[in-house]
Parts: C-alpha cells; structure tokens; sequence
C-alpha cells in the first residue's frame, strides 16, 4: 500500500509539473524593435512573431513593439533593458548594442565591408561565434541576424563627393562614440539624437543632414524635409540581431528554442532580402522624388577610406585587434 500511495504522489506530482510547464508560458512576450513595418526591420520582426505563434500552435505569442516605445524611445538603452529582463526579446541594432558589447563596432569600422557578402561572412563562421559569446557575456542570448543595411549620407546643402564636401556639415548621427569620431574625422560637426528627435531637427534646419539605409530614407520621406542630396558610400552597415532575455531563454524547452531559432533564421532572410532588394527600388523612387544621387567612384571611394583611416586603427585597438583581424581574414576570403 505504500509503494502504490508512492507511485500516486509521484504521478500527482509528475501531472502538476506537467501542467505547471503548460501554464508557465506568459500570455505575450514582448519584442522590441527601432523601427516597424513596412521597414525591412519591423518586416523581420512581424515574420518572426508570425512564424512562432503558427509553429508553436499559438503556445508563444511574441508581440512587437516598434518604435523604441518599450524604452521610451531611447534606443540606446534597449539592450539593457533587455538583459534587465524589462523586455523579453529584442531584434536589435548592433550599432544601438554597441556602447554596451563593444565588439559589435565592428560593423561601423568605417569601409570595413565593401559589400553584401563581405557583411555575410561576418555574420557566420568564427567571427559570428565570438560576436555571440560578447553578447552572451553581456547579458542577452542572441539567435540569429536580420538586417538594416548598408548606410548612405544625405544632406540639403550640396553633393558630398569627397571629404572636403562635408566639412561644416551639422550631420545627425546615432549614439555611437564611433559615428561621432568618423564624421569628426571627415570635417563635418557631428550631433547624437534618436530617429524620433532627427526629422524635426532636419525639418527645423538644426541639422544639415543625416545617415541611414536606403530603405529608411525613401520610407521616412526624407526628401521632404530638405534632404536633396545623396551619396552612396556604403560606408558602415547594420546587421540586426534576434535576442532573448537568459531568463526567459531558459525557461523554454530544448524543442521551443529550436523553434525560436529556426523561425529567427527564417525571418531574418525574409527582412535580409527586403533591406537588400529594396536599396535600387529606394533609389528610384527617390530620385523621382527630388533627390540627386551620387555614387561614389573607387577612386572617391578611397579618399574617404584615407580620411578614415586613423578611427580605423583607434577603434580597433577598442573593439579588439584580435577579432579585427579574423574579420579582415574573413572579408579576404569571401
């Protein structure tokens, strides 16, 4: 009678572990973005939220949160706010990371990569596996990449074609110590604020100008607020990363984290080939719209890459030599 009250309890108990699992999935889990749809990276965002609701039998509901709004439009601040556990997953910007995981500079070296499959071969193999142990260390699990691409200079005064171009320029730039010394570098007076505070500002003529994907500036309308001039330099790009709070991570099983980074995968090509396919259609329609567009010649290319030279080095002392090379050696070999 014993051993069978025994074997009682332990199923009674094995049924309310059971059912305690079931109900420990939380009724929505918050994900933070910078930007929404119809951008490549809230087009990302929504993918993943679609694909885990449907794979988990609407067991994971993941919400998205654009516009910073969980943060209270500082973007700067949502990867802390993410270790902290304020918000439970984030697709966030590895230049908006970058204060608190150094290593993730390494993406703005100014003309680091020259093109798509430079960025690719950053974002696998032993470069992508030491970016993920950085941010591990600092606190959030990443699972995948996205992207908001190559960025791309504008301003309402004249044609930026080579360093002189931009001397005097008043130019908006992320919260990013590394942007400030990059177009300080270049000449130009360089001034931190959110997306939020940087269409007023251009509107009001506190600033010149500004820089951002092409995808961003032909959805933002920039042309509207005086932004006429363009230059494409694909100076420094912005992969995404899908990340989850450890706590939170490790509250799912081993089959719902394979879950969520398959559908991570998935909808991270989805917003890939959005940001990629989208930078000629932008440019079109911005041209139709106004803008004069400069492209940068390999030889106008290299003036800019000599100005630069000098963040270059300083910034990879900080981000760390060691994975400054291995990223050198990988481009080299893509």
């Amino acid at each position: 009678m014993r051993i069978l009250s025994s074997l009682a309890a332990a199923a009674a108990i094995a049924a309310l572990a059971a059912s305690a699992g079931a109900a420990d999935y939380k009724p929505e889990y918050k994900v933070s973005t910078v930007l929404g749809t119809p951008f490549p990276w809230g087009v990302a965002a929504e993918k993943w939220a679609e694909i885990v609701k449907e794979k988990s039998g609407g067991k994971i509901n993941l919400k998205v949160y654009a516009n910073a709004q969980l943060v209270q439009g500082d973007q700067t601040k949502e990867f802390t706010a993410l270790r902290q556990g304020i918000i439970d997953m984030a697709l966030g910007s590895t230049i908006n990371w970058s204060p608190q995981v150094v290593e993730l500079n390494l993406f703005s070296l100014p003309f680091l990569m020259p093109d798509h499959k430079a960025m690719d071969a950053l974002t696998r193999g032993t470069v992508e596996a030491k970016l993920f142990d950085a941010i591990r260390d600092k606190g959030a699990e990443p699972i995948g990449w996205a992207e908001n691409g190559f960025r791309q200079v504008t301003n309402s005064k004249h044609e930026i074609k080579t360093p002189d171009d931009l001397k005097g320029l008043k130019i908006r730039v992320v919260g990013s110590p590394l942007y400030n010394d990059i177009f300080t570098a270049l000449g130009a007076n360089p001034t931190q604020m959110s997306w939020a505070d940087a269409k007023p500002a251009l509107t009001t003529k506190a600033v010149d100008g500004q820089e951002n994907p092409l995808t961003v500036i032909q959805i933002a309308k920039i042309e509207t607020v005086g932004q006429t001039f363009l230059t494409r330099w694909d100076y420094v790009a912005d992969p995404l990363i899908f990340a989850i709070n450890p706590r939170v991570w490790k509250s799912f099983s081993a089959a719902d984290q394979k879950l969520l980074k398959d559908a991570a995968a998935e909808a991270g090509m989805v917003g890939i080939k959005a940001s990629r396919d989208g930078d000629d259609a932008a440019a079109k329609h911005l041209v139709s719209a106004g803008v004069k567009i400069t492209t940068l010649t390999a030889e106008q290319r290299a003036k800019f890459v000599a100005a630069t030279r000098g963040v270059y080095a300083d910034w990879s002392k900080k981000i760390g030599p060691e994975l400054v090379k291995m990223a050198e050696g990988a481009i080299a070999k893509r």
